[in-house]
């Protein structure tokens, strides 16, 4: 596996991550009406934007798998997908593994993000504290109950 920088040309692949995960993860999690107005919808010249600043991909075999992004001035955490078929491979410990190294050599304390109800037990796993809920309002007319966390970073 490989992690590089997103290119315009993996936002397609990226926007379908997204999708798949969210559609085969978050099942029971939240309502099948939230699901759908979540996942609807074509991808959009923002979210491919979006792709080619800011997203890290993983790479298998020549095909991206996973997605996540960083932003190094906040420290949030974001769009970290897996492709439904490769869950379970290490590819997202992989993707958090490495945006943590690129919030370290940016000299930051600390990464936080908003997990999904899912997703929490994932990022505790990986270091992240929360437990509270607060309320996501996605720009797609959604409104998700998420878990805001925080992980506090050593350089080495």
């Amino acid at each position: 596996m490989q992690i590089r920088k997103a290119t315009i040309d993996d936002a397609s692949i990226s926007f379908a991550i997204r999708r798949e995960a969210i559609r085969a993860q978050c099942q029971g999690h939240y309502s099948p009406r939230d699901l759908e107005i979540w996942t609807a919808g074509e991808m959009s010249e923002v979210f491919a934007r979006r792709v080619a600043d800011h997203f890290h991909v993983a790479v298998v075999d020549g095909r991206v798998v996973g997605t996540g992004m960083i932003d190094l001035v906040s420290g949030k955490i974001d769009a970290v997908f897996v492709a439904p078929e490769y869950m379970g491979r290490g590819i997202g410990h992989a993707l958090m593994a490495y945006l943590e190294r690129l919030a370290i050599a940016a000299e930051r304390q600390e990464v936080h993000l908003d997990a999904t109800l899912n997703a929490a037990p994932f990022y505790r796993a990986m270091g992240f504290e929360g437990s509270d809920t607060a309320v996501y309002e996605s720009s797609l007319g959604v409104s998700l109950v998420c878990v805001p966390m925080t992980k506090y970073l050593r350089a080495g």
